[in-house]
């Protein structure tokens, strides 16, 4: 009898695990007064954010970014700047600089940046395996605001099949220590 509970608890615990991938990502974009792509990646972030305005989701953009650092002795800040103005809804995206190292602080930041404008609602872009922990982060921390999230996929760094590749195995890992924090240490702050 005991065998019998070891398999299925066994088989239980493969099944769960087979899905942790699937249970990191929230794709559930909610027409919405603003898009704010979070910071760090910068190369499918914010085209799927603009993608998302051209598709009427939103009428303005706000790219996070990193306020201290730089690329090859250039401030991302200026990057990021000379990026929007490239592109054809310039006057609808605007950079929020940020100061901070993690997700949990960001929220500080974004808040500083929506909070002149009157926005309710907020569309979350962010990498795939980030939505979920960055969608609790934010309702918690930020109340005020409806927001929802969209993943924007990049499969160099993460698939929902996170078990048949070493970099996804690690984003998935890396992503579901930093969740168990956010519920267990963060969230009570």
């Amino acid at each position: 009898m005991r065998i019998r509970i070891v398999l299925v608890l066994l088989v239980v615990l493969v099944v769960l695990a087979s899905q942790a991938g699937r249970f990191l990502v929230v794709d559930a974009p909610q027409p919405s007064d603003a898009i704010v792509v979070l910071a760090g990646e910068t190369s499918v972030r914010p085209a799927h954010a603009v993608d998302l305005l051209r598709q009427g989701m939103a009428a303005r953009v706000f790219l996070d970014v990193d306020a201290r650092d730089t690329l090859y002795n250039q401030p991302l800040t200026e990057l990021a700047e000379r990026y929007r103005s490239s592109l054809p809804e310039k006057e609808r995206i605007a950079v929020c600089p940020i100061t901070s190292f993690s997700t949990f602080a960001e929220t500080d930041d974004v808040s500083h940046c929506l909070q002149p404008l009157g926005v309710h609602r907020v569309l979350i872009v962010t990498s795939a395996s980030h939505t979920g922990r960055a969608l609790r982060i934010f309702r918690q921390r930020l109340p005020q605001y409806q927001f929802s999230a969209a993943a924007a996929q990049d499969p160099n760094h993460f698939g929902i099949s996170w078990w048949t590749n070493r970099e996804w195995a690690k984003t998935t890992f890396d992503e579901w220590l930093k969740l168990v924090w956010f519920e267990i240490v963060d969230r009570w702050r």
